[in-house]
């Protein structure tokens, strides 16, 4: 170990991660001190790491956090979650910003300051790549005075902040690409709750627990879009057909627009949803591209909606993976056999239940017949804790129809997974 370069023990350092790992191990040896002292360029100050945080008063943590950063002259990397501790006091929180910021490539902030701080007026003009802000508040955004020349990723946690200055700090961050929006509290300009966001850099969207009138996202090189629980009446997306992945997980929206330009799509996954089915496969229609369809407890506007799975096959010649839950509504299969189709290229189907019975049984035989180059079947259901015999003797029919189904497909692989 005497061997080893300085360099290389600021490396191994790094790695640990934690402070309190960091700091013991720095004890080593006279090198082992000056590696961390010259060449650490990580440090994670986590409540989860060490359970002693728990029983410190706040301002003994701060102590700690500043010595142990004060020690340290090119830090890149600084995460500060504090579970144990409600807030900080603005003071020394500055004086970490101001003492590793010309070094800084990534900050990950999660804690209360008293007084608020403005996080940005600290960190901007400088190196860094990644903020991820929690637990805070962003006001008067100025793009001028507050750039972020090199940030690519932002992170923005239960933070309060205006729909205006949201869209000015993506305009201050010219080079972003990823953008994750959580449980924001959105302040609004007038009585209508609209949102207008727009990126020429932008790639990646992450969308949670957002209520809003309406989203407007203009991102002309968009290429991923995830919402989930989220409740809007409009979200409208304005690209130049980049968009490759969509993810829509328990929102509700009243009107989806995600524009002409899909052809692009590979990954569709649509989970927990009421869609108005027509409308929204002319939105993807054009997806010849498209690899992965999930369509998992999607409600159709119209109750008497039925999809014609042939239309999908000739829409979606390229499609490898398909996840489908069956419904029963009134005698009708929500995902109908009709046809003669095949999926020539899907090797992995999933496939669950709303309703188990022997007609599930004949919808997944169904669609075994259709998959001729198929190699594995995940099959899910939900199990209930309390049963009666007659659910209990569903399942085993149910069980043992699939065992013989399966005689007849020996090089697929199945699987099971029961809630």
């Amino acid at each position: 170990m005497e061997y080893l370069p300085v360099e290389v023990i600021g490396n191994i350092l790094s790695r640990l991660g934690a402070a309190r790992d960091v700091v013991i191990a720095s004890t080593t040896c006279r090198k082992w001190r000056e590696a961390w002292r010259n060449h650490l360029h990580t440090l994670s100050f986590n409540s989860n790491d060490w359970s002693v945080y728990n029983d410190l008063s706040t301002s003994r943590i701060e102590i700690l956090i500043t010595q142990t950063i004060f020690q340290t002259t090119g830090l890149q990397c600084l995460s500060i979650i504090m579970d144990a501790v409600d807030e900080f006091s603005a003071a020394p929180v500055i004086a970490w910003l101001m003492y590793t910021r010309e070094t800084l490539r990534l900050l990950h902030y999660n804690v209360r300051t008293t007084p608020s701080i403005n996080i940005l007026d600290k960190c901007g003009r400088q190196k860094l790549e990644v903020l991820e802000l929690a637990h805070n508040s962003i006001t008067g955004v100025e793009p001028s005075y507050q750039k972020f020349p090199c940030l690519k990723s932002l992170s923005l946690r239960y933070v309060s902040i205006s729909a205006l200055d949201l869209n000015l700090l993506l305009t201050a961050c010219q080079k972003i690409e990823v953008l994750a929006l959580v449980n924001l509290d959105i302040a609004m300009s007038d009585a209508q709750t609209t949102m207008e966001l727009s990126s020429a850099s932008l790639k990646d969207i992450y969308v949670e627990a957002i209520s809003l009138d309406k989203f407007i996202l203009e991102a002309d090189g968009i290429e991923k879009l995830h919402l989930k629980d989220c409740t809007l009446e409009v979200f409208e997306l304005v690209s130049k057909g980049t968009l490759r992945f969509l993810k829509i997980d328990d929102v509700s929206v009243i009107q989806l627009d995600i524009g002409e330009g899909t052809e692009n799509l590979e990954i569709v996954d649509v989970s927990n949803f009421t869609i108005m089915w027509p409308k929204f496969h002319h939105m993807i229609s054009r997806s010849s591209k498209l690899r992965r369809l999930r369509l998992w407890g999607v409600v159709f506007d119209d109750e008497d909606e039925v999809v014609d799975l042939e239309t999908i096959s000739s829409c979606f010649p390229l499609l490898s993976h398909l996840s489908l839950c069956y419904d029963l509504k009134d005698g009708a299969v929500q995902y109908g056999l009709q046809g003669s189709f095949q999926f020539e290229n899907v090797v992995v189907l999933e496939l669950g239940w709303t309703v188990i019975g022997d007609l599930f049984s004949h919808w997944v035989a169904g669609l075994l017949e259709r998959c001729l180059n198929l190699k594995r079947l995940v099959i899910y259901g939900v199990v209930s804790e309390a049963k009666t015999h007659e659910e209990c003797q569903m399942l085993a029919n149910f069980t043992s129809s699939i065992v013989r189904l399966m005689r007849k497909y020996l090089h697929v692989e199945i699987q099971f997974e029961y809630e």
